[in-house]
């Protein structure tokens, strides 16, 4: 039975649609979210960029909340790369004060509904006193058993995929492995995502079709469903649908379908 619904007045979700479409014994055990479009859903209602963050933050809440109630295993959201270092300082200022004030405001909550949540990314790397927080976050969830919610911040794919060969490099030259024990598990054990599951189901919004530098190791099988709609719009009943759509799709993982 489901603790207190987290964000419980941010996330109503359509009865009829979890209930006669969607198959909850044939959900992905890793959604990975790629969450466009905060900038241009301010700049189309005449705001400035930065009430886009702020509504795109609800969003998190409410697709969160989600994943809670469908019991999905592992929600990975790109929420700052190691290239968005190039916008605006002040934007940047804004997003670095806007991940502190979130998580202090829902950690407790985040906790007492058995969410763990991870920081991947080169997280020592960020300003002030952000990485302390983060690493407190992680250590207070740190044996909840629910939903493994990862937030990548400062984090790139090919930077994870370069520092995973230096440090199985490293372990070779000391001689604690050896290039032939080299193989898809040694090198997933060195990822930010160690013990997780590869993604399922990508999911990118804002009308954008590519990657953008995430995740590109564990999403080599992943499904992947696009929408125009801007991550401050995106609601639990379009997540639904993502859901749905990926059900009916025919993963044959390079082999063949044997029907």
């Amino acid at each position: 039975m489901l603790k207190k619904v987290f964000f419980r007045k941010n996330t109503e979700m359509k009865q009829s649609m979890s209930k006669n479409d969607l198959d909850l014994g044939k959900l992905p055990q890793h959604v990975g979210i790629i969450m466009d479009g905060n900038g241009r859903w301010a700049t189309g209602k005449g705001l400035i960029r930065t009430s886009g963050h702020k509504a795109g933050a609800n969003t998190v809440k409410s697709i969160l909340n989600t994943c809670i109630k469908l019991n999905i295993p592992v929600l990975t959201v790109y929420a700052f790369s190691t290239e968005n270092w190039k916008r605006p300082i002040s934007e940047v200022n804004f997003l670095m004060s806007l991940f502190s004030s979130f998580l202090a405001a829902q950690i407790d909550e985040l906790s007492e509904n058995n969410v763990r949540i991870k920081f991947i990314g080169r997280i020592d790397e960020l300003p002030n006193n952000l990485a302390k927080e983060f690493h407190r976050a992680e250590d207070i969830t740190k044996n909840n058993t629910g939903v493994k919610f990862n937030v990548a911040i400062n984090y790139g794919g090919r930077d994870e995929i370069i520092t995973a060969v230096k440090n199985i490099a490293q372990q070779v030259k000391d001689g604690s492995l050896s290039v032939e024990q080299i193989d898809d598990k040694i090198f997933e054990d060195n990822l930010y995502t160690q013990n997780l599951p590869p993604v399922d189901l990508m999911i990118r919004t804002s009308g954008d079709m590519r990657l953008s530098n995430f995740l590109l190791w564990q999403s080599a099988y992943a499904e992947f469903w696009f929408t125009k709609t801007n991550w401050p719009d995106f609601t639990p009943e379009e997540f639904i649908e993502a859901l749905i759509d990926f059900q009916h799709r025919d993963r044959r993982f390079g082999g063949l379908d044997n029907k």
